[in-house]
């Protein structure tokens, strides 16, 4: 069995000796008659506990152990002192630089008994500070795999559903929420003309540039069915004028087409049209599936016609098409041109129906 290392100090060679003599035994004994010499023992071989004299020429026990405090903290620290340094060394032990004080001459039975409980207390840190490096690389090895995790689900929903119990994890919620569809007009016939790994590069660029103008409006991306992108906003998170956060959304997605359609033209030799269409509702929101396996969604009458609007846009290249609850919502700071009213799948009554135009 490995012996317990100590270190002791003391600039008066018999009382090293007699130290020596004493535990050498039961432990590894360094000594040095100095504070330098302690210093450098220290820096070359593994010393958990250090007892040193505090009277001693040059640098006195205090001060060496505020040198080694530093440059060696997992090492238990304790000084021998008379009675006439006790309230030095008490501030020392109230400043955590010393663990225990012994006075002198020492009695063997009770600093072998003071050094048993410096060894019991460095195995106990050395115990505890395996267990925080563990527990440091599980959280680790947690952020990674939710960083992981958030590539495929949003880190919102993440969060949220590791904040619900097994038993409120398929709660729905009734929201108000804005949803948008953005869909890319003739995107089969191109799909059949590109090779399998263009259509995905495609893709993956397409979804990127999207996806962050929808965080940036404060939507979430709740789905990406084929070419087609369906986001809400106030979902997870309630804020003011979802509506208004959608349709500024459409229209950052409309902006940047140009630009990504001259990065296609160039890559792909292609260009792309998209239609947008958004509702205003009350939906429900939240986990949806069985308990092998989940996604977060937003569903309702209000989702449905959504979609529907969207559909509308295809008779209107690269357009914004607004329900009428979105249009109440933006009509201060929106442009709209009102379409007659339509029927729509799924609706018995003609639906109000606007083209964004642009912000006033």
């Amino acid at each position: 069995m490995e012996k317990f290392p100590i270190l002791y100090v003391d600039d008066e060679a018999h009382n090293l000796t007699s130290f020596a003599a004493t535990f050498r035994i039961d432990y590894q004994v360094f000594t040095a008659t100095n504070g330098n010499d302690a210093l450098e023992i220290l820096r070359n071989n593994e010393i958990r506990l250090v007892i040193t004299d505090q009277r001693m020429p040059e640098m006195t026990g205090i001060q060496l152990l505020e040198k080694i405090s530093p440059e060696f903290p997992d090492t238990i620290r304790m000084i021998l002192t008379g009675f006439s340094d006790i309230e030095v060394i008490i501030e020392a032990i109230n400043s955590g630089r010393v663990f225990r004080y012994i006075t002198k001459p020492w009695d063997e039975n009770e600093l072998r008994m003071t050094i048993e409980n410096a060894r019991q207390l460095f195995d106990l840190q050395a115990s505890n500070r395996g267990l925080l490096d563990e527990l440091k690389q599980k959280v680790e090895e947690q952020d990674q795999t939710l960083k992981l995790f958030t590539r495929y689900v949003p880190e919102q929903v993440v969060r949220q559903t590791l904040e619900k119990s097994q038993e409120t994890i398929f709660e729905g919620e009734l929201r108000n929420v804005a949803v948008l569809f953005c869909d890319i007009r003739g995107f089969t016939p191109l799909s059949e003309v590109l090779s399998p790994r263009d259509v995905v590069s495609f893709l993956n660029d397409y979804y990127q540039t999207m996806t962050e103008i929808v965080k940036q409006q404060k939507g979430l991306v709740i789905q990406f069915v084929g070419d087609e992108i369906f986001a809400a906003f106030g979902a997870l998170e309630l804020y003011p004028d979802n509506e208004i956060n959608a349709v500024y959304c459409a229209l950052k997605m409309m902006d940047v087409l140009p630009i990504l359609n001259k990065r296609y033209r160039e890559k792909f030799k292609t260009v792309i049209e998209m239609g947008i269409g958004i509702n205003y509702g009350e939906v429900v929101a939240g986990n949806l599936g069985s308990e092998d396996r989940i996604r977060y969604s937003v569903t309702g009458d209000t989702v449905n016609t959504g979609k529907r609007i969207e559909t509308i846009s295809k008779d209107h290249p690269n357009s914004i098409m607004i329900s009428d609850s979105v249009y109440q919502g933006v009509k201060d700071v929106i442009q709209v041109k009102a379409l007659d009213p339509l029927f729509v799948k799924g609706k018995k009554d003609k639906l109000l129906v606007y083209e964004v135009l642009g912000i006033k």
